[in-house]
């Protein structure tokens, strides 16, 4: 009972702190104000998380994607190239809209660089397993012989273009849509790398 008591004070603070860093930026917000909303005291805070800085490290790991993707690597694919890749781009699309405001948070602030860096191991482990994917396919002649961690690291940047693009503005630079965006792009990785 206490364990669940403690996670779900966890779960508050961090998803208070993420709406008022979203809101107020994270010079703007102090750490009074966090357990406040998420209706904890600050000793609550500093019990579970020993210091702001602390709090959002956990929660960009707690709600980023390296264990969905994991994940769907060993249960969901299915080897088949257009298949896979449009299963693995709607999930990280959708990881990465429901984590916008953190992304707003540290990418706003230049003193969290060492938050942005140790977040980085989110999209290392993505590489890792595309990258596993694409020399799997090839071992199962479903893909050409290519540079595997190539053909990773472009459909992460075009992924996480695509979703950058939209991050900070409120207009779209097209009228194309995201689902058609990943069906397109797709359909030129399947036909670039198919046997």
């Amino acid at each position: 009972m206490e364990e669940k008591m403690i996670m779900d004070n966890k779960a508050k603070l961090m998803h208070a702190a993420i709406d008022l860093m979203a809101e107020k930026g994270y010079k703007g917000v102090s750490t009074k104000e966090i357990a406040a909303v998420a209706g904890v005291s600050e000793m609550t805070l500093f019990r579970n998380f020993g210091s702001k800085q602390n709090l959002l490290e956990k929660a960009v790991d707690h709600f980023h994607y390296s264990i969905e993707m994991t994940k769907i690597f060993s249960e969901k694919v299915i080897w088949d190239l257009r298949t896979d890749l449009l299963m693995i781009s709607q999930m990280y699309h959708e990881i990465m809209e429901c984590n916008r405001k953190l992304f707003i948070i540290v990418l706003s602030d230049n003193e969290l660089a060492e938050v942005r860096e140790k977040a980085q191991k989110h999209p290392r482990k993505l590489l890792e397993l595309l990258t596993n994917y694409f020399i799997d396919m090839q071992r199962k002649n479903k893909l050409i012989s290519t540079d595997a961690e190539m053909q990773a690291i472009t459909f992460m940047w075009m992924n996480y273009g695509a979703f950058i693009s939209q991050l900070f503005v409120g207009s779209e630079i097209t009228k194309i849509s995201k689902q058609d965006f990943m069906r397109s792009s797709i359909d030129l990785f399947v036909r670039a790398l198919s046997p």
